[in-house]
């Protein structure tokens, strides 16, 4: 769900405002072999890069449910250039597309619909077969994920299987979709509302809404039924959710996006240790899937290259710090 047009670095409103436009295709790939988007191996492609959070939610749900050699991974570069993501062979990306042999993730959407305006974003689950998009919001590609790809993985991976019922188990839905709907708003998005604000006005009105979403989660975790994880003993979709922007927070956001208020290590320790408990666990929990997809430097570099182009500025300073990037896991109880 990043943002690409013309004038690739004005994010904010003539008001001064960051608002993020919706996703533009949002068909579904299903179990039923007569769907237009059957679930079939070798199939799909997931294409990412890995600074965007929204892209992080794609890729970690497609590690932690062992889909790796079920739906292939393309990763672009992690600036946003003037032509929109693109292959460059840096940080982990391809040199150009492997199906097409594309240089920029336009050229994808186009080949979806050659009347396509709207933005080229990432995620993007591509159909080999049908040559097209099938769906580029994450939110709805991620439970695809959970559940639609299950006859193609070991019993102990099928969400039915899994303890506490999966990542969007049916006793918690509704407990789910209601933090869904003001963590979204609030931090997943609210984090960008702040960063990419031109004015004061615009700046303050996201700030100061944004921490206290976060001392929200901090008294959530609190709670003995909201531990370890944040509805219990297992991970569940709010954890993915909010997992790949507290990920970025200290490392990214509280310094490039002016998200300064707090540090999510310094001052909020229930929402830290919640945090540490995921990066760090390699047991078959996760698998490892949270360390696996997430890249620090590249989300300070991804940033920065986000804030100075806006600001015109052509010479590239990356923050150092903090150190370490993540406290270790010792720390963690």
């Amino acid at each position: 769900m990043s943002d690409q047009n013309t004038n690739i670095y004005k994010h904010a409103d003539s008001d001064g405002h960051f608002r993020r436009k919706d996703s533009a295709f949002r068909s579904q790939i299903t179990r039923d072999p007569m769907a237009e988007f059957p679930a079939e191996k070798d199939r799909y492609v997931l294409y990412i890069n890995y600074g965007c959070p929204w892209a992080h939610r794609a890729n970690l749900v497609r590690s932690l449910k062992g889909l790796d050699s079920i739906i292939q991974l393309v990763v672009l570069d992690p600036e946003l250039g003037p032509n929109g993501w693109f292959f460059s062979g840096r940080y982990g990306s391809a040199e150009k597309d492997p199906l097409y042999g594309f240089k920029y993730l336009k050229e994808l959407y186009l080949k979806a619909d050659s009347h396509y305006e709207g933005r080229y974003t990432v995620p993007t689950l591509w159909d080999k077969k049908k040559g097209t998009i099938v769906n580029n919001e994450s939110s709805e590609v991620i439970r695809m994920l959970y559940t639609e790809f299950d006859e193609f993985l070991p019993e102990n991976m099928r969400e039915q299987n899994r303890a506490g019922g999966g990542f969007y188990p049916e006793h918690l839905r509704t407990e789910i979709d209601a933090m869904n709907a003001w963590v979204y708003p609030l931090i997943n998005n609210g984090v960008y509302k702040t960063g990419f604000a031109t004015t004061q006005a615009a700046y303050e009105e996201n700030i100061y809404p944004l921490f206290e979403a976060l001392d929200r989660i901090e008294a959530h975790l609190s709670q003995r039924e909201h531990q370890p994880f944040l509805f219990g003993g297992s991970i569940t979709e709010a954890d993915i959710r909010l997992y790949t922007t507290i990920a970025r927070f200290d490392v990214a956001y509280y310094l490039i996006f002016r998200c300064n208020l707090k540090m999510i290590r310094h001052d909020y320790p229930r929402i830290d240790q919640w945090y540490r408990r995921l990066y760090y666990d390699e047991t078959e929990l996760t698998g490892g899937a949270f360390k696996k997809t997430t890249f620090f430097d590249i989300y300070k570099f991804g940033y920065c290259v986000a804030i100075g182009s806006k600001t015109g500025n052509t010479q590239l300073v990356v923050p150092v710090g903090p150190v370490p990037d993540i406290l270790p896991a010792e720390k963690a109880t």
